[in-house]
């Protein structure tokens, strides 16, 4: 089984994609390397990838590739490359969708991305799902869908209808687009709607990545809403674990689902949505003495009022994930913080 891997040099893409090569799955990668980032970052990832399955005999290739073009992503769900030839790991049966346009406060600067990685492009993942066969998509959603929704844990029968970010408007709209899928075309689908993940390898433009370098740097740290926020910070590991998890276990119709009282996590088609949280909310100045800790330095902060597209708390209820796979997210902060600075100071030497 060949599983394609959309994002495959982005934090979560690498991770997944390291954790099926170490269990023997071929992995075809996707990916454009866009600047969004550092790309030298996501560089060094593909490099692992590249260690990892030469250790491990397990094939893994990439094509450098966007979204947004159409018959790149068909091409890759047949198994060939731009001119009509075989990819080395053959044609996936089951693909990942974890390319986007990501960040809440870019979406404000460049919706243009978002337009076309998260709406033009997954339509194009979906379409060439559906000419491919593919057995199950799943997709990256994400917590920000919430939007404005007070009532805590974040349960999947909520609705989320009033998004305060355009990417999280296009996040729903991913998971809109992904049932109608499922209805048309019978494609089993699964939306996880992950909740602030954080880890080694993470991404530059995430706060504990930028608390990191300042504190490491002697600067002061930008602590928004004057430092009154609560995430539910989920560990990578635990997060990896999950998607496998999800992934071998393909979305079926809910043969219990009432139309004239419809559940919003479940459909009469083979769609199902999962939050993927610590279902542990931890205020962010718990987060940042976590990392004081593991540093051995003291965070010099300058409060500021809270961002435009920002939500003040998120906590996960993660009741549906474990009914469904037997798996419940647990690495507290303190442990998964300090494997983030170990990995930190490792890689960029300081």
């Amino acid at each position: 089984m060949t599983v394609l891997v959309t994002g495959a040099a982005g934090f979560i893409g690498y991770h997944l994609s390291r954790r099926l090569l170490e269990r023997g799955t071929p992995v075809l990668g996707f990916d454009n390397l866009n600047p969004y980032y550092d790309p030298a970052l996501k560089r060094a990832r593909l490099a692992q990838l590249v260690q990892v399955a030469a250790r491990t005999g397990t094939c893994f290739d990439l094509v450098e590739a966007d979204l947004a073009d159409g018959p790149a992503v068909e091409a890759a769900c047949r198994g060939e490359n731009s001119v009509g030839g075989p990819l080395a790991c053959g044609r996936p049966t089951r693909v990942v969708n974890l390319a986007a346009q990501a960040g809440v406060r870019y979406s404000l600067e460049n919706p243009a991305a978002y337009i076309q990685s998260n709406l033009v492009g997954f339509s194009h993942v979906l379409e060439a799902c559906r000419h491919s066969s593919i057995e199950h998509l799943v997709y990256a959603s994400s917590s920000s869908v919430y939007g404005g929704n007070g009532r805590l844990p974040f349960a999947e029968s909520q609705a989320v209808d009033h998004p305060v970010s355009l990417y999280a408007a296009t996040k729903k709209a991913n998971e809109l687009m992904a049932h109608t899928a499922s209805h048309l075309h019978g494609l089993a689908a699964t939306g996880l709607r992950f909740f602030t993940v954080y880890g080694p390898w993470g991404r530059p433009d995430m706060a504990l990545f930028r608390f990191t370098r300042a504190m490491l740097a002697g600067e002061p740290i930008d602590v928004y809403n004057n430092g009154a926020m609560v995430r539910d910070f989920t560990y990578i590991d635990d997060v990896i674990e999950a998607v496998l998890r999800v992934l071998d276990h393909p979305a079926t119709p809910n043969p219990a689902f009432d139309a004239l009282q419809p559940d919003p996590a479940t459909s009469w088609a083979p769609h199902r949505l999962f939050n993927i949280g610590n279902a542990s909310p931890t205020p962010l100045s718990a987060y940042i003495e976590a990392l004081e800790q593991a540093l051995g330095l003291t965070a010099r902060k300058r409060f500021l009022p809270l961002q435009a597209g920002d939500v003040v708390a998120t906590a996960a209820d993660t009741s549906a994930l474990e009914a469904w796979t037997g798996f419940r997210p647990g690495t507290s902060v303190r442990d998964g913080v300090a494997r983030f600075v170990a990995w930190y100071r490792q890689f960029y030497g300081v």
